[in-house]
């Protein structure tokens, strides 16, 4: 079943049941009492573990409303499990970046500091906090984690071996990603991102000798960071991934 468009959808932490009422909390009964306006009615709430529900709203006095989960809408699928790890960049696009990785189906958001790294002390509750947004807005259930920040050596010396990580280079030799892509076996997968003034030569030579590693190039125009976020996604998971 898809998702509603139509309804307002509600990440919330309590565990969903039929009829097991909870109360909506501070931040979600503002929005739905003053913002909404909706004393009573549905919304779609999940969890991350539950599935999605069509639930009661309650209003039980003017600041706070309770939830009261009535039928289960959709299933909780499975996490997606590609790993997707990037270089973060100014505030705006760094927002705009994580929204689009949670639409596109990442599992886990893993910022990365690389050399060229601009922003070494992202807001990882900002990224939470965003990556939640764009699952109500985008009917996702699987919420991703977003992991705290690790510097690139760290990254790869930690990185389970049998993961694919694919990195976007974009110093290769070629402008076609694709049989590149179609050559990879394994099932996990990763997938970096550098920043804006890409990888130094360095971080290339060490990526590229890794055996757990695959360069792909993304075309023959040179794209901003957060553009080739979403290119690259949509190639892996159109080739190799869960489209």
């Amino acid at each position: 079943m898809r998702a509603n468009y139509k309804m307002q959808r509600l990440f919330v932490e309590a565990d969903l049941v039929a009829g097991g009422a909870f109360e909506a909390g501070q931040q979600h009964s503002h929005y739905l009492l003053n913002v909404l306006r909706m004393a009573e009615g549905e919304v779609l709430v999940f969890n991350g573990r539950d599935g999605e529900w069509r639930a009661a709203v309650e209003a039980r006095s003017k600041k706070a409303a309770w939830l009261r989960p009535v039928e289960q809408t959709r299933p909780q699928p499975k996490k997606p499990d590609l790993v997707y790890c990037f270089a973060p960049l100014k505030q705006g696009r760094l927002d705009y970046l994580v929204q689009k990785a949670v639409e596109m189906g990442a599992g886990l958001l893993q910022p990365v500091i690389t050399q060229h790294t601009q922003v070494t002390k992202p807001g990882i509750d900002r990224l939470r906090a965003n990556a939640v947004e764009a699952a109500e807005q985008c009917g996702v259930l699987a919420v991703p984690e977003v992991a705290e920040a690790l510097r690139l050596d760290r990254l790869l010396a930690g990185w389970d071996k049998d993961r694919r990580l694919i990195f976007c280079d974009e110093d290769a030799s070629t402008d076609n990603p694709l049989p590149a892509l179609r050559a990879i076996s394994e099932q996990k997968l990763g997938l970096l991102i550098g920043p804006e003034g890409g990888f130094s030569d360095d971080e290339r030579k060490t990526l590229r000798a890794l055996p757990f590693v695959t360069a792909i190039p993304l075309g023959p125009r040179i794209l901003r960071a957060d553009t080739a976020g979403v290119a690259a996604l949509a190639l892996v998971q159109a080739t190799i991934g869960d489209w």
